[in-house]
C-alpha cells in the first residue's frame, strides 16, 4: 500500500541558509497524505459532510539531509497502523536515493465537537489501498 508524489522544490520555500525550511516539509508531507486518499479512492468530502474530520495528532521528523531550490523529491506514504478511529502513516522524502526526511504522521478522527469517533463504515480508512 506504499503511494508516492513527485515535487519539485519551489524557491520561496527555502530559507537564509538556501535550504528547504524545516517547517515546509509538513506542508510536503500533507500534500502526500492527501494524494494518497485521494488516489485510493477516499470520499473526503463525504466524511466531512457526514459530520466526521481527520485530524492530526503527532508529527514525528527526522531531517536527514537538506534539499535545495529546484531539487526534484519524492514523499512516500504508507500506513504503517489503520485502525477504525486513529492510525499513522509513514513517510519518506527523498531526493534519488538520499533520504532527506522521515516522518510518521498520527491521526484520528473525531467528530463534529472534535473528540475521538467511530465513523460511518463507509469511511473506514482501513480498507485504503493506493
Amino acid at each position: 500500500m506504499k503511494h508516492a508524489i513527485s515535487l519539485k522544490v519551489r524557491s520561496y520555500e527555502c530559507d537564509s541558509y538556501g535550504h528547504v525550511n524545516h517547517a515546509v516539509y509538513i506542508n510536503y508531507l500533507e500534500v502526500a497524505r492527501t494524494r494518497y486518499l485521494q488516489e485510493a479512492g477516499y470520499d473526503y468530502p463525504g466524511l466531512m459532510k457526514a459530520g466526521f474530520f481527520t485530524y492530526v495528532s503527532r508529527v514525528d521528523v527526522s531531517y536527514r539531509s537538506p534539499a535545495f531550490s529546484d531539487e526534484d523529491l519524492t514523499i512516500e506514504s504508507e500506513p504503517a497502523l489503520l485502525r477504525r478511529v486513529s492510525g499513522v502513516m509513514r513517510q519518506v522524502i527523498r531526493r534519488g536515493d538520499t533520504v532527506i526526511a522521515e516522518a510518521n504522521v498520527h491521526w484520528c478522527i473525531v467528530n463534529e465537537k472534535g473528540r475521538p469517533s467511530r465513523p460511518p463504515e463507509a469511511y473506514d480508512l482501513r480498507s485504503l489501498t493506493p
